[in-house]
């Protein structure tokens, strides 16, 4: 019987089975920002661990808030701050260098398939775009991490989600991750690794397979898995050229991570790619979706368009393919946040902040505030925001507040209409 892509990275990274199911493994990186990472700190050096596994594997950035807004979150980027110092992590990104983790860590060339990741972040399962094991943990296993660089978890069952055919012009990688979570709920893959597989996700560059692989735990999923391939090679390029005599040679080794064709799943899902459309969220959970046209009469107050999930340098040009030469409605406020430094500049380079800025957005500096409510775009009581984050909880962006989650595409249309809308690219390819 073949192996799916977890078995073989949990073989390949096991050091210990404490009980039967269980697993201790070896972790190539752990990763850290200010929110999650200051209470295993201070614990740690209340504990008289103060220090680290190698201080290579760990990477930091203050994202959530960043700026600081006030003073407690001053305090918390200052911990984190003064650790990195302490302990010599070389890879500690501070404002100005810092950008959103789960989009800046990738355009680092931090992840490689087959790679063991943790985070003191849900959204960890972002990095599975790369065909790694990268998971959320809480603050006592992150501490384990820093300290030993091991973590332990249960041995992983896994789901095949297998997309047939391609996705039609003007449907996106977000629109199939939410039909996905519509259809298997946000529970369908609880304590699962979902792999990915099919010529849709074949097609996707990198960006989209992280937007897909980013909202996986929405549906309850550790962890987001595509296999790697040519695509994934070409993206890690840069960063291991010195590595491998030539991509070819790095495809060979990192396909022994890829899942066996006789692999045994705990489920199997075929979707049709032809049959998604762009969707919407409704209510306070992302498995309520609905086709955007089914909204068309919705008001909303703002459009928010970045986070790990859509602020990617792809998806900027996308939502500018649809803004060009247009404005963002009178009651609208329009808010972008590039996701990384390179992203911002390189939209500067093509003029893609130009457009957001002559439609009426403001343009604001990579973060991760608004998603969570914190700053840079938060909601009043009774607001609504169309955005291209991830999570629609109750007051997830402001107290009182809705969010509707939707693609780039949809976002940058509804901005123009004031009111929940498809976009051109996908009304014109359906004539």
């Amino acid at each position: 019987m073949g192996q799916t892509t977890a078995q073989k990275i949990f073989q390949a990274h096991q050091v210990d089975q404490p009980e039967p199911g269980r697993y201790v493994l070896n972790l190539d990186a752990v990763f850290c920002h200010e929110i999650t990472t200051p209470g295993a700190i201070l614990d740690l050096k209340a504990r008289n661990k103060d220090r680290v596994f190698n201080p290579d594997k760990i990477k930091a950035v203050i994202d959530h808030v960043s700026p600081a807004k006030d003073s407690k979150t001053a305090l918390q980027g200052k911990i984190l701050r003064e650790w990195a110092r302490e302990q010599e992590i070389r890879d500690f990104f501070d404002i100005g260098r810092n950008g959103v983790c789960h989009a800046l860590f990738p355009e680092k060339g931090f992840v490689r398939p087959g790679y063991t990741v943790i985070m003191g972040d849900s959204h960890t399962c972002t990095h599975g775009a790369f065909g790694a094991f990268a998971a959320g943990v809480g603050t006592t296993d992150l501490e384990v991490g820093i300290l030993k660089g091991v973590c332990v978890f249960r041995e992983p069952q896994t789901m095949k989600i297998e997309i047939r055919g391609s996705l039609q012009p003007g449907v996106y990688a977000k629109d199939l991750i939410l039909h996905i979570i519509g259809t298997i709920g946000v529970a369908g893959a609880t304590d699962m690794v979902i792999e990915f597989h099919g010529e849709a996700i074949t097609a996707m560059s990198m960006e989209s397979r992280m937007t897909l692989s980013n909202m996986a735990v929405e549906a309850g999923a550790t962890s987001g898995i595509c296999m790697p391939d040519t695509t994934t090679v070409e993206y890690l390029w840069p960063f291991i050229q010195d590595e491998f005599a030539s991509p070819g040679a790095a495809l060979e080794e990192y396909s022994r991570f890829a899942a066996d064709s006789d692999a045994e799943y705990s489920e199997t899902i075929v979707i049709e790619a032809a049959d998604v459309v762009p969707l919407s969220t409704f209510g306070y959970k992302p498995d309520q979706v609905k086709p955007v046209a089914e909204f068309e009469s919705t008001p909303v107050d703002q459009v928010y368009i970045g986070s790990c999930t859509n602020g990617r340098i792809e998806d900027l040009r996308i939502a500018a393919q649809v803004l060009k030469g247009k404005r963002v409605a009178p009651a609208v406020r329009g808010i972008l946040s590039p996701a990384t430094p390179g992203v911002y500049h390189e939209a500067l380079k093509e003029g893609i902040i130009d457009i957001f800025m002559e439609a009426g957005f403001c343009v604001t500096n990579p973060t991760c505030g608004a998603c969570l409510g914190m700053s840079n775009g938060v909601l009043a009581e009774g607001e609504v925001c169309a955005s291209t984050t991830n999570r629609n909880f109750n007051g997830r962006m402001g107290k009182g507040g809705m969010v509707h989650l939707m693609s780039p595409a949809s976002a940058a249309a509804t901005a123009i209409a004031g009111r929940i809308s498809n976009s051109p690219l996908y009304a014109r390819s359906t004539k």
